[in-house]
């Protein structure tokens, strides 16, 4: 897979791939226009989507109706390092919803690809080319 990154104005900073763009700017105290999510809001919703598209695919999968189920993502923030120190997802599911698969929308979710690369983050090269 290969992500295409231009600068489009002011603080915005964007990505082509897959036939997708994804906008990205900064908010407006921090000089952006605040036109789009920031890429590290882009980042956080990243982890609460992922594990909501294995959450749908489980429930799918069982035809369990989605109405009512909703993830709450929840970020603990660490003013001294500058960084989130801990994600609480919430997974909100109606009454009516299957007692006997509730834990399992946990052990879903957990599957999340983008939460795993946290646990075993890859390797980065960042290099210049001319070209």
């Amino acid at each position: 897979m290969e992500i295409r990154v231009y600068f489009d104005g002011n603080k915005k900073v964007n990505a082509d791939f897959d036939g997708f763009t994804v906008a990205t700017d900064q908010p407006q105290d921090a000089g952006g226009d605040g036109s789009a999510p920031s890429p590290f809001d882009i980042f956080l919703a990243s982890i609460g989507t992922c594990a909501g598209a294995y959450i749908l695919g489980f429930c799918q999968k069982r035809n369990i109706s989605l109405d009512g189920v909703e993830i709450v993502q929840k970020m603990d923030w660490n003013e001294e390092k500058h960084l989130v120190s801990k994600i609480t997802l919430e997974i909100n599911v109606p009454a009516n919803f299957p007692e006997q698969h509730r834990d399992s929308l946990v052990k879903f979710a957990n599957l999340c690809t983008v939460k795993r690369h946290l646990f075993e983050p890859p390797q980065f090269d960042v290099v210049t080319v001319v070209t």
